[in-house]
């Protein structure tokens, strides 16, 4: 039996469902349950203290502030907002909690009934929102020799500086009617929640560093039926590119799976960014599995109608009306607005602008040239290592006439080597472009007399032969030549 098999074909048999768990680290100063520094990073086991490792005898209390971003996340989701609820402990056996329990919740969530409309290559998705619950993070695990899992590992290491950490887990519910778009479908809603969760200020959402993690839930169904598959959930994606991947490649597994007569395992699965695949995990345990029951250490959440709507007045601008009021102000058409959200440049574009670039010009940079350099790098865009305020600086020395757009490509080079800020490796790679006339024009005369019959056509009155010569200028001077200046002299000297 092949591993895969052909996408759009198997879409003629099979209709996907997805279902979509993003894992979104809050950016309190604190922990969820205790006052130890809620920071990325550090060195290990330093961010800890008898609460976060569940020793005995200490007592959590609740983050009133991650309470309050609970409640903003969930209003900007179109959810209903508890008036009250409780955490609870989700119980499992593993080395990344000491207490053997994650606090989280279950069927009391802070949020729940919400929804989000998406626009993928001009067609609205519904993605119907189950809930948004708050919980606390779990260790981090690093599994030393083999493959880097815990499988064939030669040891493993823990580090619960990230232990306690609070988390939304925002869950939908079964996205149907995707099709062929149901990988676009789903980069799309993990775009749309860390464009959301910036714009609420409630978390980086640094999906590199784990602060923004999807787990993704894919089943397959034969076309028309109103029952489930049986699904896959891969975990811990972290990246929207991953996102797409990771899904489109299951598609394909379970359709072979399936087509050859097999069962697919209800199961936890890895996705490896250096091919595209999914490998298993675990079984994939039920509800039933974890013994939930209500945490008896922590009083019950019940926020009043008056805080929620004084939080409701907070929201930012939501993120659809934010685009229309963008293109307008751009100036952007249908077709240029697209590329720039669907490339995941909307908020980079945005930034660039407002460190003094024209739309144009972030638009140039971000969509083409930067874009292409993050597909060959196969990251994201905001993974390259170079910012908005970079970008907007670059186009700065464009627009002073410092360098050209040829030189500026070279000076992005420099910025993404790690060679300073825009201005030092202009300077430091001698990137500034030569205006000066004595130099230029001795250029101009050796190009001329290279190239008698195309001067003699620009005599004739056929100035677009200049093009010609202006090219040559340029290569012989490494691209450092002013065009316009080059352009000057040429006409000078033969009209």
């Amino acid at each position: 039996m092949s591993e895969t098999v052909d996408y759009d074909e198997l879409l003629t048999r099979y209709e996907p469902a997805l279902g979509l768990e993003v894992h979104v680290e809050l950016n309190t100063s604190s922990k969820m349950f205790c006052g130890c520094v809620n920071e990325f990073g550090g060195e290990p086991n330093t961010h800890v203290c008898p609460v976060c490792l569940g020793l005995p005898g200490s007592l959590p209390v609740i983050n009133g502030k991650a309470v309050e971003s609970a409640i903003r996340i969930g209003l900007a989701l179109n959810c209903s907002i508890a008036p009250w609820c409780r955490m609870a402990r989700k119980n499992y056996f593993y080395p990344d909690m000491t207490k053997n329990f994650q606090t989280s919740q279950y069927d009391e969530p802070i949020a729940f009934d919400g929804w989000v409309d998406l626009e993928v290559d001009g067609q609205t998705y519904r993605v119907e929102v189950e809930r948004a619950h708050m919980e606390e993070d779990a260790g981090k695990a690093t599994h030393v020799g083999g493959s880097g899992r815990i499988q064939g590992a030669d040891y493993s290491l823990i580090d619960y500086n990230r232990a306690g950490v609070p988390l939304i887990e925002i869950v939908t519910k079964p996205i149907r009617g995707t099709g062929a778009k149901a990988p676009e479908v789903a980069r799309a809603y993990v775009a749309h929640l860390r464009e959301l969760m910036k714009a609420l200020g409630v978390s980086d959402v640094k999906m590199e560093q784990g602060s923004l993690r999807c787990d993704a839930n894919i089943s397959l169904a034969p076309l028309g039926s109103e029952t489930l598959g049986t699904r896959t959930e891969t975990k811990n994606v972290n990246s929207l590119r991953s996102v797409e991947r990771a899904i489109r490649f299951e598609m394909t597994r379970q359709a072979a799976v399936l087509d050859g007569g097999g069962k697919i395992k209800q199961e936890t699965r890895h996705f490896h960014e250096s091919d595209g695949t999914t490998s298993a995990g675990r079984s994939k345990e039920e509800a039933e599995d974890y013994r939930y029951f209500a945490e008896p250490d922590l009083m019950p959440i019940a926020p009043g109608r008056a805080w929620v709507e004084e939080l409701r007045a907070t929201l930012p601008e939501p993120p659809a009306e934010r685009r229309a009021r963008l293109q307008s102000e751009w100036g952007f058409t249908d077709i240029d607005f697209a590329a720039v959200v669907n490339s995941g440049a909307l908020a980079l574009v945005e930034e660039t602008v407002a460190a003094g670039a024209s739309p144009a010009a972030a638009r140039k940079w971000w969509v083409t040239e930067l874009a292409r350099r993050a597909n060959e790098e196969g990251v994201d865009l905001d993974e390259l290592a170079i910012t908005p305020s970079q970008v907007a600086a670059v186009q700065a020395l464009i627009d002073a006439g410092t360098v050209n757009d040829k030189l500026a490509r070279q000076v992005i080079d420099g910025v993404l080597a790690g060679e300073g800020e825009p201005a030092e490796v202009v300077e430091s790679r001698g990137l500034v472009v030569v205006s000066d006339e004595g130099a230029l024009g001795a250029a101009v005369d050796e190009v001329i007399a290279a190239n008698p019959d195309v001067a003699d056509k620009i005599r004739a009155g056929k100035v677009q032969a200049a093009g010609a010569l202006i090219g040559q200028v340029m290569k012989a001077m490494r691209g450092q030549a002013d065009a316009g200046k080059v352009r000057e002299l040429i006409l000078a000297k033969l009209t």
